[in-house]
């Protein structure tokens, strides 16, 4: 029996094909990361519809340019501040920048990341470190600046995760235990604010495509991973912004405590014995 085709799932549609355009009118959010990549689209998904927006980062040129395209093409308020996540003091001056400039925080994504690939016996206790810094502790720091504010607003998290650690992934010791820490982290936000009316939730990205993390950590040679995939395609950046719409949202007003991969299904895919897809579309069968 021949295979059948694969069929590839349909590219996200825009956030504003399915949510009102205002449904974030007077909002805010503080963005750590939101100069480039994932956390980018995801800030430009939220303001447009209706919000404003803080991007932190280290590179003040990166967060320059995006700070003036995101305001360019949403027609909303953009500003940046320079901070490195690892440093409390640097946080808190942002966010009381921003709330000089806005005066409130409604929703923050915790985003700022490091990431290579290394096996343990060639990682660093140095470079270990690091990794764990910029993402657990950048997120605890990014919390304990932001909080007092979304609890004023009753507002919601969004921490930028990922399913490396679901199972064993070699070279990945260092982002593994990083990400682990940050829903952790997020299940206890959860618990500890929703007394308070403030959600935390957790969204772990599978292969992008168009990423800094994809082009990074891609085996060498590998242009496309489709296959591996049960929707037979590559995320897009869209992909995870719409999750953050949908998250940001009312409708995810009974939704906290949660990590949601938004990987087309790859974490049930990837270990299959079998070749994928073909064992399936090919009606594979053991004989009796």
């Amino acid at each position: 029996m021949a295979p059948i085709a694969r069929v590839p799932a349909a590219l996200p549609p825009s956030s504003l094909s399915v949510f009102r355009e205002d449904i974030f009118k007077g909002k805010v959010l503080f963005c750590t990361g939101g100069g480039s990549g994932i956390c980018r689209e995801m800030t430009e998904a939220i303001l447009r519809h209706g919000a404003n927006a803080t991007i932190v980062g280290r590179n003040v040129e990166r967060l320059t340019n995006a700070a003036k395209g995101l305001s360019e093409a949403t027609g909303q308020t953009v500003i940046y501040a320079q901070a490195d996540v690892r440093e409390p003091k640097l946080l808190q001056d942002a966010v009381a920048k921003t709330i000089e400039k806005f005066g409130r925080i409604d929703f923050v994504i915790c985003g700022a990341a490091g990431n290579f690939l290394a096996p343990i016996e060639g990682l660093s206790e140095n470079a270990f470190k690091s990794v764990i810094s910029i993402d657990v502790l950048g997120t605890y720091n990014t919390v304990k600046a932001t909080l007092p504010y979304v609890r004023e607003s009753r507002g919601s998290y969004i921490h930028v995760s990922a399913t490396l650690h679901y199972q064993g992934s070699p070279l990945q010791a260092h982002v593994s235990a990083a990400k682990a820490g940050i829903d952790a982290l997020s299940n206890v936000i959860a618990v500890e604010e929703g007394p308070r009316g403030v959600r935390s939730n957790v969204i772990a990205p599978g292969a992008i495509a168009g990423t800094e993390g994809m082009d990074r950590l891609a085996p060498p040679g590998a242009t496309d991973m489709s296959s591996k995939i049960s929707l037979q395609r590559m995320g897009e950046k869209a992909d995870i912004a719409n999750a953050a719409v949908f998250l940001f949202s009312e409708a995810a007003n009974y939704i906290t405590g949660q990590a949601i991969a938004v990987d087309g299904g790859e974490i049930h895919s990837r270990a299959v014995y079998h070749p994928y897809p073909d064992a399936v579309l090919g009606g594979f069968q053991s004989k009796l």
